[in-house]
């Protein structure tokens, strides 16, 4: 970093990551009169040492160390930057004793102590931070939060809670409280003293909530994820009588079923983002959905929606839910990965005009579905994967000039040659697949992309033909069978079952 003394006049600067910065190398930071940020996150080579250089700039407003080398020994020598706004010291052994030599930078408006050391003891001092706006103390043991009647965003996931913000003086105007993963000690009591008039965010995933009674007293949230909670049907009226001003909700791994989802309809009107992922709602909850007029993204992935419904008077699977969905002008993102839809069921796809990004993943599918999809003028990432796809089928697709991406990982009866071939025809498109990930070549410029922006599982060995990019792994995983056990797979049960299911080791499965 010696380079640094020619750029004097630099106001930030960030090296993040970066395993080559040492303490030693900080040296020519020393004087800096311009430096306003700076970034040293998980740079592990810098330790206490390194920041008796970094002290020496006292024009730092900014100042990011999570996960570097520096000790509680030299976390009190950060008292002498007196303008610093910014503090992050995520992952730090930051002690109740250090948070105190640390009182005197009044000027805090952003803390992280994620990870930290500090106890209830300690964490008294915080109120001495009295333009305090954003503070993160997840991951530690901290239970009881004192009032900061500053505070706008406040970080305690993976913590056991008793109280937050309890104490004298007005109430923090929270407008963002993140408590995923915590543990309450009492539920009642433990957002009693929090002011929620101003809450638009909430997060709570993976906690040990049970009722969700405060939920009705959240009249202003726009964000609220309750992914692997304990919310279910009978508890989702506690989000509909706030849901005027939703615009995000995560349900998904909860036990809200397709009458829950009907709960909802009618009062969510701005709802964008809808997640009900690993839920066990069917296609009753698509007609609800569909009843959602401002909905932009829906995920129901791992569900039991198959798209067909039941309907009396009407033949069995005469009925396609995802006909319902054609009313939703708005939806550009929908996800119905490991779900139990065939290809027939997918028909009233080709009709949504303004559907951008499509994920399918199920061994139900043909390249009958890939043709459906050909008619969507404005898809640009298409994930088509374990599908039943033939070469014949992937070269015959004819997709849309706006199409950017197509992941075909686990559509094993393909071959590199058709893959190869169908990315010659359109070499616009960025092809993946186990046995070649194609990259075309103006997504990088002219120089060819490091493996890093690969993936690690690539080969060493990359080829360069005419624009595009092909990095091959992986052999033809149909070198495992002989002809007549292929041939007898064309009416085997084995289509309904995933790679895995069938033997065949895909390591790639790692990278969804």
């Amino acid at each position: 970093m010696a380079y640094l003394g020619a750029f004097r006049n630099l106001r930030a600067l960030n090296v993040a990551d970066c395993h080559k910065v040492t303490s030693s190398a900080l040296w020519a930071m020393t004087g800096m009169t311009s430096l306003k940020e700076l970034d040293l996150s998980r740079c592990l080579k810098v330790t206490d040492a390194g920041i008796r250089h970094v002290i020496s700039i006292s024009t730092l407003e900014k100042l990011c160390l999570s996960e570097t080398g520096l000790t509680v020994n030299g976390i009190p020598l950060l008292s002498s930057l007196k303008n610093l706004s910014v503090l992050d010291l995520g992952g730090l052994p930051v002690t109740d004793e250090a948070l105190y030599s640390l009182q005197v930078l009044t000027k805090l408006q952003y803390l992280d102590l994620w990870g930290s050391k500090v106890s209830n003891n300690g964490v008294a001092v915080l109120q001495k931070f009295s333009k305090l706006s954003s503070l993160n103390i997840a991951w530690t043991n901290i239970t009881e939060l004192p009032n900061l009647s500053s505070l706008e965003c406040l970080n305690m996931s993976n913590c056991t809670i008793n109280t937050i913000l309890e104490g004298d003086g007005g109430k923090a105007p929270l407008t963002k409280l993140i408590l995923s993963g915590a543990t309450f000690i009492n539920e009642a009591e433990a957002l009693l003293y929090c002011e929620t008039s101003f809450l638009s965010f909430l997060d709570v995933s993976n906690s040990s909530l049970q009722r969700f009674c405060f939920l009705p007293l959240m009249k202003a949230l726009k964000h609220l994820d309750l992914s692997s909670s304990a919310m279910r049907d009978d508890l989702v009226e506690n989000v509909a009588c706030i849901g005027a001003d939703l615009r995000y909700l995560n349900l998904s791994n909860t036990k809200v079923s397709s009458a829950g989802v009907e709960i909802l309809a009618g009062h969510v009107p701005n709802l964008e983002i809808l997640s009900l992922s690993c839920t066990p709602v069917d296609d009753v909850a698509v007609f609800s959905i569909s009843k959602l007029p401002s909905v932009k993204v829906v995920d129901l992935s791992n569900t039991n929606v198959r798209g067909f419904i039941h309907q009396v008077g009407a033949e069995p699977d005469s009925v396609l839910s995802l006909e319902a969905l054609e009313s939703l002008k708005h939806l550009e993102k929908l996800k119905m990965e490991q779900t139990r839809v065939r290809d027939a069921a997918l028909k009233p796809l080709s009709s949504f005009q303004e559907l951008r990004d499509l994920s399918l993943r199920s061994t139900f599918l043909t390249d009958v579905s890939l043709h459906y999809l050909s008619s969507l003028p404005n898809l640009i990432n298409l994930s088509f994967r374990d599908a039943v796809l033939t070469n014949c089928g992937l070269i015959s697709f004819n997709p849309s000039a706006t199409l950017k991406l197509l992941d075909l990982r686990g559509c094993w009866l393909l071959t590199r040659d058709a893959i190869l071939s169908f990315c010659r025809n359109y070499p616009q498109i960025e092809a993946r697949h186990e046995l070649a990930h194609i990259i075309p070549k103006d997504k990088f410029g002219s120089s060819r992309p490091s493996p890093s922006r690969l993936t690690s599982r690539t080969l060493q060995v990359n080829q360069k033909q005419g624009n595009i990019f092909i990095s091959s792994y992986f052999e033809d995983q149909r070198l495992k069978y002989s002809r007549e056990e292929l041939l007898a797979l064309q009416y085997s049960s084995l289509y309904l079952v995933s790679p895995l299911d069938r033997g065949i080791t895909t390591s790639q499965e790692e990278l969804n």
